[in-house]
C-alpha cells in the first residue's frame, strides 16, 4: 500500500464489493463499520487538509467508528475531529470513542480527573456525549470502585453512553468486573489491545478467554504494526526514511519477513493489497469488531477499508497462523 496508489481503481473496487454488515461492540447497542480509525496522527503529523480529507475519505468508503484521545496531539486531535463533524453536520451518523487517563492536565483514573478530562473532551469533540470513552491506562493506585463510579456517574448523565478499558490485563478485566457487580455499576463492554500478525502473545490465550467470558468487544491497536505489515519495510534503509521506522524496527527479522511475503503471497492471489490481507485476518478472529488502524493520508484507506469485503478462505487462515505462530 502506497500513497501512489490508484485511488479511482481502488474506489471502483469498493463500490463493486459486498456489503459490509456492522459489528455489535460486546453487550452495547453500539453497531459500527469494521474498521475502526484512529485519530493519533491528526495535529500531530497530519495538519488540517490531510486530516480533513482522511476522515472525508473514511466517511465516503462507509466508515462509521472514529477513534482518539484526550492526550493524541495534547488535544488537537480530538479538536480537528470536532470541527470537522461540526462543519459537515455528520456526528448522528458517527461513533465517537476517545480515552482519558494519559492528558498533561487531567491525568490517572481518579474520580475527579475522569470527570475533568469527560467535560474537556467534550468540548474539545464539540458533542454533547462520547459513546464510548476508554480507560487509556489502568491506574493501580487508584480503587477500581472510585473509578467505575465516577464512570457510572457520566453514564447516568448522558455525558458517555458505554465505556471500556485499553491497557488491562485479564486479572484486571476480571477485578473490574467484580467491582462493578458489587456496588452495582455499568461494567465494560470494550477492550483495545496491541494485537496483530506480529504481536499475537500480549492478547491472545488467557486475555482472550476473558474478553470472551465477559462478552467484551475488542478492537486492536497497532493493527498495522507501525505499517510494518504494509510490506514497507524490508531493510534498514527503508526504516530510516520513515517517521514511524523506529516503531516497526523490532518486526524487522525473519519471523517479520516471513509474515509479509505470506501477505503479499496471499495478497497477490486474492488482488489485494498486504494491508488488507492482514487486517482481514484479525477481522476473522474471535470477539474482533473493529482493528483500530491510522492512515498518513485518503489513498492509504483504499486498502484498509477493503479488508471487511475480503474474507480469507481457510487456507489462507491456516498459512498465516503458521508463519506467524
Amino acid at each position: 500500500m502506497t500513497e501512489s496508489q490508484d485511488q479511482r481503481g481502488g474506489a471502483t473496487a469498493l463500490s463493486t464489493a459486498p456489503v459490509v454488515l456492522p459489528r455489535r461492540i460486546g453487550p452495547s447497542d453500539l453497531q459500527v463499520f469494521p474498521i475502526a480509525l484512529s485519530g493519533t496522527v491528526f495535529g500531530w503529523t497530519a495538519d488540517g487538509p490531510t486530516t480533513t480529507a482522511v476522515l472525508d475519505r473514511y466517511v465516503e468508503l462507509g466508515g462509521t467508528l472514529i477513534d482518539t484521545a484526550d492526550s493524541y496531539a495534547g488535544g488537537r486531535s480530538e479538536i480537528m475531529i470536532g470541527n470537522w463533524m461540526q462543519a459537515r453536520g455528520n456526528r448522528d451518523a458517527l461513533t465517537i470513542a476517545t480515552k482519558v487517563g494519559k492528558s498533561a492536565d487531567n491525568p490517572g483514573l481518579s474520580s475527579s480527573a475522569i470527570r475533568a478530562a469527560v467535560q474537556a473532551s467534550l468540548r474539545r469533540l464539540r458533542i454533547d456525549r462520547i459513546d464510548l470513552l476508554f480507560l487509556h491506562i489502568d491506574d493501580p493506585t487508584v480503587p477500581f470502585d472510585e473509578t467505575l463510579l465516577a464512570v457510572d456517574e457520566l453514564i447516568r448523565a448522558g455525558d458517555v453512553r458505554y465505556f471500556g478499558g485499553s491497557d488491562h490485563t485479564g486479572e484486571r478485566l476480571l477485578e473490574a468486573r467484580i467491582a462493578a457487580g458489587q456496588v452495582g455499576v455499568a461494567h465494560m463492554v470494550a477492550l483495545q489491545k496491541h494485537y496483530n500478525l506480529v504481536h499475537r502473545d500480549e492478547y491472545e490465550g488467557d486475555l482472550a478467554r476473558v474478553a470472551a467470558q465477559l462478552d467484551v468487544g475488542v478492537l486492536p491497536r497497532f493493527a498495522l504494526a507501525a505499517g510494518f505489515l504494509t510490506g514497507k519495510y524490508r531493510t534498514r534503509s527503508d526504516l530510516e526514511r520513515e517517521r514511524r521506522g523506529e516503531e516497526a524496527s523490532r518486526y524487522l527479522n525473519r519471523r517479520g519477513l516471513r509474515i509479509v511475503h505470506a501477505l503479499e503471497r496471499i495478497g497477490a492471489e486474492l488482488g489485494v493489497e498486504p494491508a488488507t490481507v492482514a487486517l482481514s485476518w484479525l477481522l476473522s478472529r474471535p470477539r474482533v469488531v473493529a482493528p483500530v488502524v491510522s492512515v498518513s493520508g485518503p489513498l492509504q484507506l483504499e486498502a484498509i477499508m477493503a479488508a471487511p469485503r475480503t474474507p480469507l478462505g481457510r487456507h489462507h487462515l491456516t498459512e498465516l497462523d503458521r508463519v506467524s505462530d
